[in-house]
């Protein structure tokens, strides 16, 4: 790929380090709040490139945040390098092969997606030092992006207050803008107090706590006719009353996981799921106690930065990737489903094509997408400023993520080739902004519309602190 854009040749000089880093938090798979390792190599290498460092941000101690410039314009680049439990995996190969039974894994690319991340900033930081150019660019590493909303208290407590515009990526199977489409949700952890007893001596003595779990996931399994199309509750026993039959539970917990497609309709659907909680205590003579685990906002679109990100991935092109890239990723596509393979298409509101291994296309900005939808912290970050994030292909077509299959690509060529052009892209979307302050008035207004039809309330209570 020729540089034509000077940013990308900025990029280009510190890929290999940042190859390096990737590789490393990879090594190191670390999830919820616990990504020492995996921050302490970002801070060594905000150091090394010479950012101003904030440490334990958010009174977070794996969140940190690195800033370069001054004056002008503020952009965030966002960052993320926690893994996920039970994905422990070795690389390279293409059958399911844990390093570590019951270990760690990055199953959904995060150690590539906070080294492109902090890999784009530099580039920024290299670019506005070169040229003379006003202007900050921060990189927010953010712990515990998968189940515990480490942006969303990031938000809370105003690290993005002063920020004019945010950018971030995603590994994926597929290369373009990423759709404004995710699911707010909230974890609250039900407890339920009953009374112990012998179970077969005196059991109407007792009441049990896990009953009362056992009726709410029933109650709530019959709200789902009810619910909006798009919403979703799933729950985890935290704590089933022990492992003894013969005696009546005296404590149980769930964490029941609510998602719905907008805040309003999060809200909403938590009153729902706490009434039947307050019902199967009623019906068990229990006791229920609730305690917010965490939250995230649906993500806000922002049309002028989603077009100004779409013109950098058409001036890139596709993802290079070589014979040798395809031909892993079609024995990895040996391993998946011709529905996984469907997937990637229907994502994109593309028909499938045969035979392709590797995304080789730029999709369009205006796509139409089937499929269910996740959620991310990123939603909260896109309530407080202008956000736009970009899909890059790093492995297989079809790969689904959260599984061993993403694991084993996290340290391919191809995905390193996608870590890359994810930096390039986010390095000249940023430049754009800092070079043209008529597009960071345009994203404001857009923004300003959303607030002003539903303002931002915090999924998060005030009280509620990081479980750090």
């Amino acid at each position: 790929m020729q540089n034509t854009d000077p940013i990308w040749n900025h990029v280009d000089r510190h890929r290999e380090d940042f190859v390096s880093l990737s590789d490393r938090v990879f090594d190191t798979p670390e999830t919820l709040y616990n990504e020492h390792k995996s921050v302490a190599e970002h801070k060594r290498m905000l150091a090394a490139q010479g950012f101003r460092i904030t440490e334990n941000a958010a009174g977070i101690p794996t969140a940190v945040i690195g800033e370069a410039g001054d004056d002008g314009p503020v952009i965030a680049i966002l960052g993320e390098f926690d893994a996920l439990p039970y994905l422990s995996q070795e690389p390279g190969v293409t059958e399911h092969r844990p390093l570590e039974e019951g270990g760690n894994g990055h199953g959904c690319g995060h150690n590539l997606l906070g080294s492109a991340a902090l890999l784009a900033a530099t580039a920024v930081k290299d670019w506005m030092a070169e040229n003379g150019i006003k202007g900050r660019v921060r990189y927010y590493g953010c712990p515990a992006e998968e189940g515990g909303a480490a942006k969303t208290y990031m938000v809370r407590e105003g690290l993005f207050d002063d920020v004019d515009a945010a950018i971030s990526w995603h590994p994926a199977t597929f290369t373009g803008v990423n759709a404004a489409n995710s699911l707010a949700n909230t974890r609250i952890d039900f407890t339920f107090h009953g009374k112990a007893a012998h179970a077969a001596g005196a059991p109407e003595l007792g009441r049990s706590a896990l009953d009362a779990v056992e009726l709410m996931n029933i109650g709530v399994n019959y709200l789902r006719e009810h619910m909006p199309d798009s919403a979703r509750v799933h729950y985890a026993y935290l704590d089933a009353g022990g492992v003894a039959p013969n005696v009546v539970q005296a404590k149980a917990t769930v964490r029941q996981l609510i998602r719905a497609s907008s805040l309003p309709d999060l809200r909403d659907l938590v009153e729902r799921v706490r009434k039947i909680a307050d019902g199967a205590a009623l019906m068990t003579g229990t006791q229920v106690t609730s305690q917010v685990f965490s939250g995230v906002s649906n993500l806000l679109g922002n049309r002028p930065l989603e077009e100004t990100m779409q013109r950098e991935l058409e001036k890139l092109g596709p993802v290079a990737f070589d014979n040798a890239d395809e031909a892993f990723a079609r024995e990895i596509q040996t391993t998946l489903t011709a529905a996984d393979i469907a997937t990637t298409f229907k994502r994109i509101g593309t028909k499938p094509v045969k035979g392709l291994a590797l995304c080789d296309f730029v999709a369009p900005l205006d796509r139409l997408s089937e499929g269910g939808e996740g959620s991310t912290d990123v939603g909260d970050v896109s309530w407080a400023v202008p956000t736009v994030q970009a899909r890059v292909a790093t492995c297989a077509i079809g790969t689904p993520f959260h599984t061993w299959q993403t694991v084993a690509q996290g340290k391919a060529p191809a995905a390193h080739k996608g870590m890359i052009y994810a930096a390039k892209a986010m390095a000249a979307t940023a430049c754009r902004l800092i070079e043209d302050q008529l597009l960071v008035a345009a994203a404001h207004e857009t923004h300003k519309e959303h607030l002003e039809e539903t303002p931002y309330i915090c999924p998060i209570p005030d009280d509620v602190r990081p479980p750090v």
